[in-house]
């Protein structure tokens, strides 16, 4: 059997990894209810399309209030409005912490299973370094058997 480089705890490494093959495993995330309403919140809050129409409404709101067009019902400084925004930032703030969590556990569970794919994909590199120099090693043997059998039937010629 050929040397190989790795110590027990590495080949156990090796082992356990080809077994759970970490490559081919993808779960499947069960995806509440609520944790679609935090992406698809989080989503639309961070889309220029929504910071557009919020901004078109918010100058519309100010307008009307300045003119007094329906009887100015939040008059300047926008009480109102100010209220009904604080309720909003207040509602997404959280929100969207909720699926940027869910989004980062999810990268830290890919990193690590990419961490998997790499550590085996490093030991197995060496696993076949060790199986070519152990060829390698054979066949310079079997060179220097040759060499020598030649060598010896050279020396009883010339003898």
């Amino acid at each position: 059997m050929p040397h190989t480089p790795f110590t027990a705890e590495e080949r156990a490494a090796l082992l356990a990894l080809r077994a759970e093959r970490p490559a081919r495993r993808r779960r499947k995330h069960h995806v509440s209810t609520g944790e679609k309403v935090a992406d698809w919140v989080a989503a639309t809050v961070g889309s220029w399309r929504f910071i557009l129409i919020q901004s078109g409404l918010l100058l519309l709101w100010i307008a009307v209030n300045v003119v007094g067009y329906f009887g100015g019902w939040d008059p300047y400084p926008f009480i109102l409005l100010n209220l009904a925004l604080s309720f909003q930032a207040a509602y997404t703030a959280p929100i969207i912490m909720m699926s940027q969590n869910r989004q980062a556990k999810r990268d830290r569970e890919e990193a690590e299973c990419d961490y998997r794919v790499n550590e085996k994909a490093e030991l197995e590199i060496e696993a076949l370094h060790a199986k070519i120099d152990a060829i390698r090693e054979q066949e310079l043997l079997r060179l220097i058997s040759v060499i020598e059998s030649l060598s010896e039937k050279i020396e009883q010629r010339g003898a």
